[in-house]
C-alpha cells in the first residue's frame, strides 16, 4: 500500500498577478518598518510558483581604498559592488497567501535550501519569511 505525503518543498501553484502585487506590497512594508537603513533597495522576482527576494546594500569601504595597483577606481568599484544583490530567500506558493514555504539562499552551496521558519513549521507568511532571511541584513 502506498501512502501519499505532501512535500512542502515540491510543487506549488503559479502565483497570480494580484497575489504577486499584494505580496510585494506586504514584504516591502514589513522591510521598511523593521529593517529600514539595512538595505538600499529590495528586488522581488516572481517565476512560476516562486517569489525570490534580494536586497541591495551600501558597501563598507575604507577611506584609503583602493590600493595603488587596484584595477578599478573607487567609483567604479562602488558602482559594481552596489549592483550585486544579496539573495535572501525564495518563497513557494501553494494557493494560500498566508502559507508559503521558505528556502534560504546558502552562499556556501550557491543554491536555495528549504528550511523551517521561525514559527517552527514549514509554512508561514511572506513577512515571517523575510524576518528569517533578514539575518543577512544584520550589521
Amino acid at each position: 500500500m502506498r501512502t501519499w505525503v505532501r512535500d512542502p518543498h515540491a510543487g506549488g501553484v503559479k502565483i497570480p498577478k494580484r497575489v504577486q502585487e499584494h505580496t510585494k506590497q506586504r514584504i516591502e512594508a514589513y522591510a521598511e518598518t523593521h529593517y529600514a537603513g539595512k538595505y538600499t533597495r529590495l528586488a522581488l522576482r516572481f517565476r512560476g510558483q516562486f517569489c525570490y527576494i534580494d536586497a541591495y546594500t551600501e558597501p563598507v569601504v575604507p577611506a584609503d581604498f583602493p590600493p595603488p595597483d587596484f584595477p578599478e577606481t573607487r567609483e567604479e568599484y562602488l558602482a559594481r559592488v552596489r549592483s550585486i544583490p544579496f539573495h535572501l530567500c525564495r518563497l513557494r506558493y501553494f494557493g494560500n497567501e498566508d502559507a508559503w514555504t521558505f528556502a534560504f539562499y546558502t552562499y556556501s552551496h550557491e543554491k536555495y535550501e528549504p528550511c523551517v521558519l521561525n514559527n517552527g513549521t514549514f509554512y508561514g507568511t511572506p513577512e515571517e519569511a523575510f524576518e528569517a532571511a533578514a539575518v543577512y541584513l544584520q550589521d
